[in-house]
């Protein structure tokens, strides 16, 4: 497929301007006197190609040139450098509200839409009406729309710019802000209109979205294009980048706590006699070294440390773990088990729990530790949802829901009616 967009070591620089002054009295008082500017590039030898009927998806941090790559293929702004070529007709859907008068009614904001991408009159009017019914705000339409609430714009102008009969469509976010009925209409509207050739580029913070929906991907970074190409490949490699670096903080974090402070912490709301207690959990790899950030299908080794201050006999170690949403998951414990922990203490040690396939999918988690006595009676310590745990995408092919079933499909079977042992339907 030819390329219907074309950008080569595009730039994009900014100019921001210190002590500006607000008013004119102001500029006139402080006339000649020098003015703190910084330049500031947004984007940076930017080359990709998008090609003619795909769904293109950008990705990366806030601020890191998205919105404004975005704005340039629009023709909102001109880049400082480099070259652009969009070869189609732009319908762009770039913040709340964008394109509209607040004076004017939403009927009346329609026509105009239309008259700036250059469609008749005769042509809006084939189209008023199935925008109207599909942004869905009835009489609302010829109100003013400086009147509508903020999920009131966003259908409608996410209406007038699918209905338009655009070439491209560039969208920036902003399906986020409708509510969930909303969202499911726009993705079944955008599924038809990339399927009838429409080209689609979508700035988006979701990546399950933006995966299930592109054919490829730009990750940017700080103004600068990382990656681009299939989307899988490139939505992995930017969240491998985030799961690193929030590895090295979270790594940091713990030699400070470390470092700082050894001794038990009473921040959470625990309970028990306190004559051993849990004062630190580890999370390891396979390799047994630190991993702050689990990966869902591989190995996990959870460490309890543990501080007593005297012998204690046959102590029970246990564990809870919650969903981020407040769903029990599991309540493992070194008895169900029948873990003979003999006597520990006094002093410091740790036990641990080892999960050679991580069944769990990507996600926010909260353990909560205990150590009871054998019978369950007597608690030593119980400390709730102390530790949070966040599981990351990994070798399980899961990806929707909290937990891999492990299960295997077969293949399917053709079955004749009468045949034995199947039901005949």
């Amino acid at each position: 497929m030819n390329a219907i967009i074309s950008a080569r070591d595009l730039s994009k620089r900014y100019r921001v301007h210190r002590d500006r002054p607000h008013s004119l009295k102001e500029a006139v008082v402080r006339k000649g006197r020098n003015r703190s500017i910084r330049e500031f590039w947004a984007l940076q030898d930017i080359s990709l190609e998008i090609k003619s009927g795909s769904f293109f998806g950008l990705i990366g941090h806030n601020g890191s040139g998205k919105t404004t790559l975005l704005k340039l293929m629009a023709g909102i702004h001109e880049p400082t450098s480099g070259h652009l070529a969009v070869d189609g007709r732009v319908s762009a859907l770039l913040e709340l509200g964008s394109g509209f008068h607040p004076e004017l009614s939403g009927r009346e904001n329609i026509y105009l839409n239309g008259a700036i991408l250059g469609l008749t009159r005769k042509e809006m009017n084939l189209a008023v009406d199935e925008i109207i019914e599909f942004s869905d705000i009835g009489d609302f339409v010829d109100a003013p729309v400086k009147i509508l609430s903020s999920g009131m714009y966003v259908r409608l102008g996410f209406a007038v710019a699918v209905h338009v009969a655009p070439e491209i469509l560039l969208i920036d976010e902003v399906i986020a802000v409708g509510d969930e009925a909303f969202q499911r209409k726009c993705l079944e509207h955008l599924y038809e209109l990339r399927r009838a050739g429409t080209t689609i580029v979508l700035v988006s913070h979701s990546l399950p979205l933006v995966e299930g929906l592109c054919d490829e991907v730009g990750w940017l970074d700080h103004g600068n294009l990382m990656a681009a190409g299939e989307a899988t490949e490139v939505c992995w490699s930017y969240l491998d980048a985030v799961n690193a670096a929030e590895a090295e903080h979270l790594r940091d974090a713990a030699d400070d706590q470390i470092h700082t402070d050894t001794s038990l912490t009473e921040i959470e709301v625990r309970r028990g006699s306190g004559d051993i207690r849990i004062f630190h959990v580890d999370y390891l790899d396979e390799q047994w070294l630190a991993n702050p950030l689990p990966r869902s299908g591989n190995t996990l080794i959870i460490r309890l440390w543990y501080e007593a201050e005297n012998a204690v006999a046959d102590p029970v170690f246990a564990m809870k773990l919650h969903h981020a949403t407040g769903v029990h998951l599991a309540s493992p414990n070194s008895a169900l088990q029948h873990l003979t922990t003999n006597t520990v203490g006094p002093g410091r040690g740790y036990v641990d729990f080892i999960m050679e396939e991580l069944a769990l999918l990507p996600g926010d988690y909260l353990l909560s530790t205990s150590i009871t006595d054998q019978d369950r009676m007597h608690v030593h310590d119980a400390w709730e949802r102390s530790h949070s745990l966040r599981i990351v995408p990994g070798s399980s092919p899961e990806r929707e829901g909290i937990t891999d079933l492990r299960g295997k499909w077969q293949p399917p079977v053709p079955h004749e009616k009468g045949a034995p042992g199947h039901p005949n339907r």
